[in-house]
């Protein structure tokens, strides 16, 4: 119970920060974009597989709202996003079906080898994604309604703030159902899931299906707040920046893809302003900071420090 009251109240906190303070709202959906991707991951997380190309769902979102907006301009924006989360649902449960056979290196390296190839195809046809330049994304309407910049922004905020609390709590519930039991069993011992007449590799793929569900959704948030498509949405960085969310905030709980997102935004922000061409290495050394102190992550560390209080 008080896990989900402190995030109704963090969650009220950045709508009155976005509504008081106008210049913060896109930053902020941006942070909730990373929390969200994080999410995905943590759900390969669970089952002990790292992928480095789970930012490619992210991008097949995007286009897809890209291209919906191209034919469609008149779409509204609750459509948009269920259908570019459709459509990256279905291309991760394809994709899921091929990469689920493998473990380890072998799965990381194998998304991260697909995410080049839709990179590399993003890039190379311009005529239809706009190259390097990207696809600009129209202003939708929202139930119908033409908002302008400010509103829209603002309205997105709470779509995206709606979206990301209903996930994370979708997401806590299949970690406690029988399936995300049987996901986290793959990572412990496999074979004993074999033994109990369950596939190892049909759990995986229906958490491959979820993960990639996930990521798609912060793809189409992100789209349609910078209202430019680019190939950039699904290079092999921003993957490996989802995943370095992850093990920040930990994949102990859902709380964790949040707490990371938001140590990220705040160390890459204040990085960048005050050490401009050092960012990247104080990000790095935070992250060594982070798994030297606390293995499991921000979230791991507080559960495991309650856990040790009960006792």
């Amino acid at each position: 119970m008080k896990i989900y009251t402190l995030s109704l109240v963090s969650a009220l906190l950045v709508l009155l920060c976005g509504y008081l303070v106008p210049w913060t709202i896109t930053p902020l959906i941006i942070g909730l974009t990373y929390a969200i991707a994080a999410l995905g991951i943590s759900v390969m997380l669970r089952a002990g597989q790292v992928s480095f190309g789970h930012a490619m769902y992210a991008s097949v979102a995007a286009y897809s709202i890209a291209f919906i907006t191209r034919l469609r301009p008149e779409t509204d924006v609750i459509v948009l996003i269920l259908c570019s989360v459709a459509i990256a649902t279905l291309f991760s449960a394809l994709i899921g079906m091929f990469v689920v056979r493998y473990r380890g290196i072998f799965f990381g390296m194998l998304n991260l080898a697909l995410s080049m190839v839709l990179f590399a195809l993003t890039t190379k046809f311009y005529d239809i994604t706009g190259g390097t330049d990207g696809i600009r994304v129209s202003r939708p309407t929202v139930a119908g309604i033409v908002l302008e910049r400010g509103a829209f922004e603002f309205t997105l905020m709470c779509i995206a703030l709606a979206g990301s609390l209903l996930i994370a709590w979708a997401v806590q519930r299949y970690f406690r159902s029988g399936n995300g039991q049987a996901l986290a069993a793959i990572k412990t011992n496999e074979t004993r899931l074999e033994y109990l007449g369950i596939s190892p590799r049909h759990v995986l793929w229906k958490g491959y299906i979820l993960s990639g569900a996930v990521v798609g959704f912060s793809g189409t948030i992100l789209a349609l707040i910078q209202g430019l498509v680019t190939p950039e949405i699904g290079t092999w960085l921003r993957s490996a920046e989802y995943v370095y969310i992850t093990i920040l905030g930990g994949a102990a709980h859902v709380s964790g893809a949040f707490i990371g997102a938001a140590i990220f935004e705040t160390v890459k922000l204040i990085s960048s302003a005050y050490f401009p061409g050092f960012w990247q290495a104080i990000l790095g050394l935070t992250l060594i900071l982070v798994i030297f102190v606390v293995p499991n992550g921000v979230v791991g560390q507080i559960m495991r420090k309650h856990k040790l209080k009960r006792a």
